[in-house]
């Protein structure tokens, strides 16, 4: 990871635009605007939006943020027409985002708005992406035993050096938010993504909060299937371990095998191993090729994805944005063709 060089210059006046994926935040979404806002009026010199992509929440929380935009215009909304999940929703935060630098953070309070000002004045030292990195966290329990199991696994497993402790939360230059937003890959892992397109990388530290309010949005269920989307997009190398695996238990058995023929052409006696062993040998064995199977069927159905190539997000609505790009379209609803039994027959009009 390279260190950001002072040299480069960045613009006198920047626009900042600030991400954040919404999905039933309606208890914590005021303290969050009111704190990202604050942490956006100390950057000093610079324009700034609040970009928040509502997922499809439930609670109420699209109403909220319209009001809260009435309160500040600086605060827009991207309301997704269902939840497509928070990958989605910071993708689509990333379509509408037109500053000079966009940031990205959720909106739970875990990562700290008070911290985007250390983030520009790095981006502003030359960094082009600066990847905010936890030096503690504050979860408890299995969730935190996960976390540092996947970080560790997550090392080990992949082809492509990620940053340890580092999430979405980070800073992204105009021209590297413009390259990943080239990336249209569907299960989507962005912190390897913004690892992938390289450019000037700087880190910051800070310490991550508990949740401001509410239940983590991020289930058991999401969050394994967040980690198998990072490692089975970044890494051939489950593939090769389950070769290699399987190449050893082969030979194990072919070893095997070789050991009781010997012993049967030399007469020497050996004891009936049973139907245990049998069995378990076959389950064994069983097993293994089923986890085969099971993995490459994961990288099967990704690429089934791919080729589907259905959008990423469809939007419901938007507010505060200037000009939405072609992706960030609202559906629109029209009114329904007249059927035919509405059309007045012409033969009983001339009559």
């Amino acid at each position: 990871m390279s260190e950001a060089s002072s040299g480069s210059t960045r613009p006198p006046r920047p626009s900042l635009s600030v991400v954040a994926p919404v999905y039933n935040e309606r208890e914590t979404i005021d303290v969050f605007v009111d704190r990202t806002l604050a942490a956006l009026d100390r950057v000093g010199d610079a324009e700034a939006r609040l970009i928040l992509v509502d997922d499809g929440s439930t609670d109420g929380s699209p109403a909220r943020i319209l009001e809260l935009r009435e309160r500040d215009p600086r605060v827009s909304l991207v309301a997704l027409s269902r939840n497509f999940g928070h990958q989605a929703a910071l993708s689509a935060g990333l379509d509408a985002a037109t500053g000079d630098a966009v940031i990205l953070i959720d909106a739970d309070l875990q990562d700290p708005p008070e911290v985007i000002p250390e983030l520009v004045e790095t981006w502003r030292a030359g960094a082009d992406v600066v990847l905010a990195q936890r030096r503690s966290r504050q979860d408890t329990g299995v969730r935190r035993a996960g976390f540092a199991l996947f970080h560790r696994f997550f090392r080990f497993v992949t082809d492509f050096p990620i940053p340890a402790d580092t999430g979405i939360f980070g800073l992204l230059d105009r021209r590297a938010a413009d390259q990943l937003r080239r990336l249209s890959e569907r299960n989507r892992f962005l912190p390897g993504l913004r690892s992938w397109i390289g450019f000037r990388t700087a880190t910051v530290h800070y310490d991550r909060a508990e949740r401001a309010g509410g239940e983590p949005k991020q289930t058991l269920r999401r969050l394994v299937r967040y980690a198998m989307d990072g490692v089975l997009s970044f890494s051939y190398k489950p593939l090769r371990l389950m070769t290699w695996f399987g190449a050893l238990v082969s030979f194990a058995g072919f070893s095997l095998a070789c050991y009781f023929i010997a012993k049967r052409l030399l007469g020497i006696e050996t004891a009936d191993t049973g139907f245990t062993t049998l069995v378990t040998l076959i389950l064994f064995m069983g097993g293994i090729q089923l986890l085969a199977l099971g993995l490459v069927s994961e990288y099967i159905a990704r690429i089934y994805d791919e080729v589907k190539n259905r959008p990423l997000y469809i939007v419901a609505q938007t507010h505060g944005l200037d000009e939405p790009p072609p992706s960030l379209a609202p559906v629109v609803r029209r009114a329904r063709p007249a059927r035919a039994a509405d059309v007045p027959d012409e033969a009983a009009l001339g009559a």
